[in-house]
């Protein structure tokens, strides 16, 4: 099951969109879920207290727009919704247990903006097993890439294996960036280690990765990219023309170029198209 949050905002209609039509492919149900932010009706009351119907209203209008969306973009979507109250993030947490992914939109309105959909990193994706995905604008044009960004590091490979599947479900290319920054020379003696001997190293375990990840997926077609930049801009310039970024949580190369963590906040800060974080 893939799990999408809404609010009405249109940056949660393009999520709605995108989840749909990642269900479609995938074979597997989307639950659209609203949260109602009960925090701003208990201050002040008992924790037994009930909230009124019509604080719900707002909720399953938004519910049921989003519902009609997904059935007109992606009629073959098996669709359900579901209005729950409490403090957004916690809640999506939870409803993603379990799931194959949730998606969100970059950014949203009111208390569900706040929570969870501005701040998407330290909120939701750091916390849940599943990939989070979070989508920025709609009708965004098809280039036929994937790209993920990789290391030397194994906390690399959920991200690479979530990146096989989505470009073979969806026929596409898989473009694998492998950012390598030069270290600081002035501040390690050069008889220390051989920089173009450690960087050949750390491509070639960044290929055996590759090629084991691609294994199962013989159809893929893979571009292995090196680019001598920092991740956020290589990846970011990659993702111009892709459909989908797929980086981890976290990960440390041999060269100490920390993959995510920074990384994948700054290329949601910066980069269009749909990005996917999986946790290591």
């Amino acid at each position: 099951m893939i799990i999408v949050g809404v609010d009405g905002s249109v940056a949660s209609r393009a999520a709605v969109e995108w989840a749909a039509g990642d269900a479609v492919r995938r074979g597997v149900p989307l639950r659209v879920v609203h949260v109602t932010d009960t925090s701003w009706y208990l201050v002040g009351r008992r924790p037994e207290a009930v909230l009124p119907a019509t604080v719900h209203q707002e909720g399953w209008r938004v519910l049921r727009e989003a519902e009609a969306l997904a059935r007109e973009r992606h009629p073959a979507a098996e669709v359900t919704t579901c209005e729950l109250e409490g403090v957004p993030a916690e809640v999506l947490r939870e409803q993603a247990e379990g799931a194959a992914e949730l998606v969100v939109g970059s950014r949203g309105l009111g208390g569900f903006a706040g929570a969870v959909l501005g701040s998407v990193s330290s909120h939701v994706a750091g916390h849940v097993a599943c990939p989070v995905v979070v989508v920025r604008g709609e009708n965004l044009p098809v280039h036929g890439e994937i790209v993920v960004g990789v290391d030397d590091s194994p906390e690399c490979e959920p991200a690479l294996a979530y990146a096989f599947e989505q470009a073979e479900l969806r026929g596409a290319t898989l473009r694998v960036v492998h950012a390598v920054q030069s270290p600081a020379h002035d501040f390690v003696p050069s008889t220390a280690y051989d920089v173009n001997e450690i960087r050949a190293m750390e491509q070639q375990a960044v290929h055996d990765r590759v090629k084991a990840a691609g294994h199962d997926h013989p159809r893929v077609t893979v571009v292995e990219d090196v680019q001598p930049a920092h991740p956020v801009d290589a990846l970011t310039a990659a993702a111009e023309r892709a459909d989908l970024l797929v980086v981890g949580s976290h990960g440390r190369g041999a060269l100490g170029s920390a993959l995510l963590g920074s990384v994948s906040r700054g290329v949601l800060h910066h980069t269009l198209c749909p990005v996917a974080v999986v946790r290591s």
